[in-house]
């Protein structure tokens, strides 16, 4: 892991299947819209950093928010994806955007 240490465990990690929070962003917000709602693996937690989110109104970004490497399937992003149904995105989503699905 790279960043900040981790104050607390991880809530997720690799292989957990995760969806990501479809609540509206006001302001500066790392979370791709057409991701809100989705769900995709965890493949890796990257470490703690300072938050990005805060960090752009001059914050301090702390307490560091876990960051995870999150992998859609295209086709379920996309309605009229019309490539390979095999096909990925990867995408970099801190903790406060992902729900289990569990």
């Amino acid at each position: 892991m790279s960043g900040e240490p981790v104050h607390s465990a991880p809530r997720f990690k690799p292989g957990d299947a995760v969806r990501i929070d479809d609540r509206a962003a006001h302001g500066h917000c790392r979370t791709p819209w057409y991701l809100r709602g989705k769900t995709g693996v965890v493949t890796e937690v990257q470490g703690a950093f300072r938050d990005p989110e805060r960090l752009a109104y001059h914050r301090s970004g702390l307490p560091p928010q876990v960051l995870y490497k999150v992998r859609f399937a295209q086709p379920d992003i996309w309605k009229t994806y019309s490539g390979p149904s095999t096909d990925q995105l990867e995408a970099d989503i801190y903790e406060p955007w992902l729900q289990s699905t569990t």
